[in-house]
């Protein structure tokens, strides 16, 4: 009972961070990502063959996908963004997939690094902006045709427009990865709580138990859509600042 009212009781504790050695669990996992994402495609880049294995197309897949969507939503020099779009994919993914795993820490639970990527991706592409437009990248904030009256107002609405962007990146990944997670903790324990109870009501927690692996795998399914997201938006502010829109 004790244990099926902690587990039943704590569905925020698996977002905790807590000290391990010199570093804490969220940066354990960040490791954790970083040398699964190095030794994978270190271990691709040694082994390409000719004609592809399977575990070559299975690495190729995210490459080809990620080259499709740049392509489509950036068009002229994609080439260009594309390494830089497709390593945000690369760690989004892994640090949502990381966080599937029993026991182990969803990175992209905690808003601190939701923003970071968000902030990091909104800086980069106002210095491409910047650089290339120079003083006419102000044409974001005042499109052309507007009647003088209305200019002020309008400055205002789109530079708020344009700011919220780095927040509404960071607390949509955010809000997914965590609320997904809490459904899967609040769903466990109550399962848990109906088969500790007494057995003969074993047979109950099966409904929730059946749940918690559809929830599981649409949880897994949200990990690579929200990844996909976040890059396609990229591409579209990318877009936006190579044609002023």
């Amino acid at each position: 009972m004790l244990l099926a009212n902690t587990i039943l009781a704590s569905p925020l504790e698996q977002f905790e961070i807590f000290q391990i050695l010199i570093i804490n669990n969220s940066v354990m996992f960040m490791l954790f990502s970083f040398i699964f994402i190095f030794c994978t495609f270190s271990y691709y880049s040694s082994s390409q063959l000719l004609v592809p294995n399977r575990w070559q197309r299975l690495i190729e897949l995210p490459f080809q996908f990620i080259k499709s969507i740049v392509s489509e939503n950036i068009n002229i020099t994609y080439q260009i963004y594309f390494p830089y779009i497709y390593l945000y994919f690369l760690t989004i993914l892994s640090y949502n997939l990381f966080g599937m795993i029993p026991y182990s820490f969803t990175i992209t639970s905690h808003l601190a690094v939701t923003f970071y990527l968000s902030l990091s991706a909104f800086i980069g592409i106002n210095i491409i902006a910047v650089k290339k437009n120079d003083i006419a990248v102000f044409n974001l904030f005042l499109p052309k045709g507007v009647p003088f009256l209305i200019v002020p107002a309008l400055v205002i609405i789109e530079l708020v427009s344009y700011i919220a962007r780095v927040f509404s990146l960071a607390i949509r990944l955010f809000a997914n990865m965590m609320s997904g997670h809490t459904l899967l903790k609040i769903l466990a324990g109550f399962s848990w709580s109906i088969f500790s109870v007494n057995s003969f009501l074993a047979v109950f927690s099966l409904a929730p138990t059946l749940v918690i692996v559809i929830v599981t795998f649409l949880e897994i399914a949200i990990a690579g859509l929200q990844a996909y997201v976040f890059v396609t938006l990229l591409c579209i502010y990318i877009n936006d600042i190579l044609h002023l829109h």
